[in-house]
């Protein structure tokens, strides 16, 4: 006897139907693309050079030849912001891939087996949240130096009990369905009825926790980077924009507004993102984050 959890043919459509008419996932979904796009094109294309030091333009404001003006040592602001946007893209994507990588199965697989097995597996999960990105990074770099591999580590193992804890609750609410117990009546193992029915089932609640994750993630890379933890120079980070800029707030204010606006507007897309997501597949879902 084989179990199979059917979707409805006209499910994609309503989705699709729903997802036009949610304010929030549109406006979610424009900027997140807007910045994905910004990145991509960073690869082959920026209006100056990020490396390149022209002292002679230094902290130029913004004009039609450098439109958000230039930092301390001449480089072009908005070419900076380009580099950076796939720097805090790339870090915060393979943390969140790290922590969902190695939470959801662990969580998962608490869920499944109860028990002190479940109870040793969240305590653990609660040592490790017990030390918060920056500070893990601190311990990373102490050892190995900084880096964008270690902040990726260390905003990564952050990120694990987050979708751990996230999994094993949404897999508890469904172990005790009447679909579940069907599948244990036919005789499916714990690890084929999580692979082939629980994570299914949860997998709407992860991919929302995701994209939470993924802006706390570029939040998480901006403040490493801040205190020189994160992406190290000659290659742009917008949280070291912003160290860059404390000290010439008043000579040269865009130096802080520009990279500000890019973090403030890239995380405001990317929860407009996961809300409208949220609202789409579980109408019925009230989160608190």
């Amino acid at each position: 006897m084989t179990l199979h959890i059917d979707i409805p043919q006209e499910t994609l459509g309503s989705i699709l139907a729903k997802a036009f008419r949610n304010r929030s996932f549109l406006i979610g979904f424009a900027i997140t693309v807007l910045v994905a796009a910004i990145a991509v094109i960073s690869y082959v294309w920026t209006p100056y050079d990020v490396t390149k030091l022209v002292i002679s333009d230094k902290t130029l404001a913004p004009s039609a030849a450098h439109w958000f003006g230039t930092d301390h040592f001449g480089r072009d602001i908005l070419s900076m912001i380009m580099v950076g946007a796939r720097n805090s893209i790339a870090v915060a994507l393979v943390a969140v891939g790290i922590g969902m990588g190695v939470g959801v199965p662990l969580g998962a697989f608490a869920a499944a087996r109860g028990g002190l097995v479940d109870e040793a597996l969240m305590r653990l999960t609660d040592l490790v949240f017990a030390f918060p990105a920056l500070l893990s990074a601190i311990m990373i770099t102490a050892i190995f130096g900084p880096g964008a591999i270690n902040a990726i580590i260390a905003i990564g193992i952050f990120n694990i009990p987050v979708f751990a804890r996230v999994a094993r609750a949404g897999a508890l609410a469904i172990w005790p369905r009447e679909f579940i117990l069907a599948a244990r009546a036919a005789g499916k193992s714990k690890a084929q009825i999580t692979t082939e029915h629980v994570l299914p089932n949860i997998a709407t609640l992860l991919l929302v926790q995701g994209t939470i994750q993924f802006a706390l993630g570029i939040l998480a890379e901006a403040g490493l980077s801040y205190v020189g933890l994160g992406v190290q120079p000659p290659m742009p980070s917008w949280g070291r924009m912003l160290f860059d800029a404390q000290t010439r707030m008043v000579v040269a204010p865009w130096m802080a507004i520009f990279p500000g606006m890019a973090i403030v507007v890239t995380v405001l897309g990317l929860n407009l993102l996961g809300d409208g997501i949220a609202d789409i597949l579980d109408p019925k879902s009230r989160r608190q984050r």
